[in-house]
């Protein structure tokens, strides 16, 4: 056992030695300053001239948000293309079909915002053409625009009074070919050298050990798995995703994949203090956000290495923890530690099934996707906190009866309107989903069978685990719920939608308009927003906000499912 512990100790604070330089580096390449990774500047001007994109133009928050709007769109109709006609194209030696419309849709969407929520299984539902030229090619360009939009708001945060919030191309090229493209490599080699699969192969025919002919998936796995813990995505290339022996095949394999997910929203934490020089508010950040990871992990290392009483009661030895849906070669805590990373990071990528762990697991689980705001993804999880950061100066500032004010700024009523709508909108799509199922299954509990594979507290927790899956940007699952269905493919691409692009939408915006207001100097009477006091005022605004609006929702799911245990 303590050894399972220390394991996981030594990733995170691995992941946060590594992601101490990589914040000052994404800092000075932002800024503009210079850099090791400055001969990539051909490159990116190759790429600026066949865009016809001129870097150094300033752009006002309206301009970034249509630039980042349009490529979307684009993004959008290339991935229905393909996904609708992918049994037609090259690259599919395994012969897959191509996918019905609705989880056309669905797939597509899902990808274009960095959600992932899978309704196929890659072995069988998508080819090696749509895996590398749809999925793969997501992963980067969703991953690059949230860190682009993040840089937007760092502008509207420095000193001074402006119009322009830099360039949204210029963020965007350079999140990519200065940060996804060489981490990647690096990480997709780890990956090969412990055994995952990088070929144009198809399936491999291999006999067993017990003499069973079986055939093996293959194909260009190890890029694809490589971006899809960088970028904070969580796809897999194989249905179990990340518990799959080629996806992730090793003890080490695993640590690398785990610290690839949490590296870029850790390291845009400490980014945000160097590129303001203000190094205190990235620590008050840090700080606030790692109490909350903390107060969602150990319950959740507690009970999955703990085992389930039901089966203790059976006389089964469970040592080993709650292994049911765990991989032997990870262990509980191990996967216990990804189960809550991949929920607070939005990245939803497994190496465990969600579906078999403990109720208060699965509901540390859901609350880390509920306040989506600890780490949180490559640059909307920094969004997130910045919607909770301005509710929380606006409150601190009626307290003591002053004007609120962040960096310099004032927060007026239009601010304040946005943020209110920005956190009321995740707690609104999750509850209207989940309601909307609910009724639906309770009413006609014949028709929609399909749906559970566990009714009862279970069965309510799996559904409302989809929908804040799907509003978090996450992509995880409680597998146990039939999700290929017209309803699920629709209802959760839509909500995938708004919460992905109204989020980036209102703290942009806000973020425009405090860059063109006054700025006032620092005085003895300014209320710091890097202080640990502030940071506790932000931490119970999020739990306050976030949390408490879900307790009813958690109490007919997962807390009614754990007094059945205990």
């Amino acid at each position: 056992m303590n050894h399972e512990l220390l394991s996981i100790l030594v990733i995170f604070f691995a992941t946060l030695l590594l992601a101490l330089p990589l914040g000052r580096y994404l800092a000075t390449i932002y800024r503009g300053d210079p850099s090791w990774s400055d001969f990539l500047a051909p490159l990116e001007r190759l790429i600026y001239r066949f865009g016809g994109i001129d870097p150094g133009k300033g752009m006002s928050w309206q301009q970034h948000l249509v630039a980042l709007l349009t490529i979307n769109l684009a993004w959008f109709v290339w991935a229905m293309l393909i996904l609708c006609t992918q049994g037609s194209l090259p690259l599919n030696p395994d012969h897959n079909p191509s996918m019905t419309p609705d989880l056309a849709f669905n797939t597509a969407i899902s990808f274009l915002v960095n959600c992932n929520l899978q309704h196929y299984s890659g072995e069988s539902g998508a080819t090696y053409f749509s895996q590398l030229f749809v999925i793969t090619f997501l992963q980067f360009v969703t991953a690059a625009t949230g860190m682009a939009a993040c840089v937007v708001v760092f502008n509207a945060l420095k000193e001074g009074t402006t119009e322009k919030l830099g360039n949204f191309y210029q963020y965007f090229v350079k999140s990519i070919t200065r940060v996804l493209l060489p981490i990647g490599l690096v990480v997709a080699l780890l990956l090969v050298f412990q055994g995952t699969p990088m070929s144009w192969a198809g399936k491999a025919s291999i006999v067993t050990v017990q003499g069973d002919s079986v055939s093996v998936s293959r194909g260009p796995a190890a890029a694809m798995i490589a971006i899809k813990e960088l970028g904070t995505n969580g796809g897999g290339f194989f249905g179990a995703n990340s518990a799959h022996p080629l996806e992730n095949p090793t003890f080490l394999s695993n640590a690398v994949e785990n610290i690839a997910l949490v590296l870029i929203p850790l390291a845009l934490v400490f980014a945000l203090g160097h590129y303001l020089r203000r190094p205190k508010l990235s620590y008050m950040v840090f700080g606030v956000m790692t109490a909350g990871f903390l107060m969602l992990l150990a319950p959740t290392v507690y009970y999955e290495m703990h085992g389930n009483p039901a089966i203790t009661e059976l006389g089964a030895d469970q040592h080993l923890g709650a292994m049911e849906g765990k991989e032997v070669r990870f262990g509980a805590a191990a996967s216990a530690y990804w189960g809550i990373t991949n929920t607070v990071i939005s990245c939803g990528s497994v190496n465990s099934m969600h579906d078999s762990h403990m109720p208060i697991s699965g509901m540390a689980e859901l609350l880390g996707m509920m306040t989506n705001a600890f780490y949180g993804g490559v640059g909307v999880g920094f969004l997130n906190f910045f919607v909770f950061v301005i509710i929380a100066v606006f409150i601190s500032g009626l307290m003591v009866g002053r004007t609120p004010e962040l960096l310099g700024k004032k927060i007026e009523a239009r601010e304040m309107k946005i943020a209110v709508l920005v956190a009321l909108l995740h707690p609104l799509l999750i509850l209207a989903g989940t309601a909307m199922s609910a009724h639906l299954y309770a009413n006609n509990p014949t028709e929609y069978a399909g749906w559970l594979a566990n009714p009862g507290y279970h069965g309510f927790s799996e559904m409302l685990y989809e929908f804040t899956s799907s509003a978090a940007n996450n992509g995880s699952g409680f597998e146990g719920l039939g999700d290929n269905t017209p309803w699920w493919n629709i209802s959760t691409g839509l909500v995938m939608l708004l919460a992905r692009y109204l989020p980036i939408i209102g703290p942009v915006a806000i973020a425009g308009l405090l860059a063109r207001k006054k700025f006032i100097p620092e005085s003895a009477g300014t209320l710091r927003v890097d202080t640990a006091t502030f940071g506790i005022m932000v931490f119970f605004v999020i739990w306050i906000i976030a949390a408490l609006a879900f307790f009813p929702a958690l109490a007919l799911g997962p807390l009614a499912e754990y007094f059945t245990l205990y």
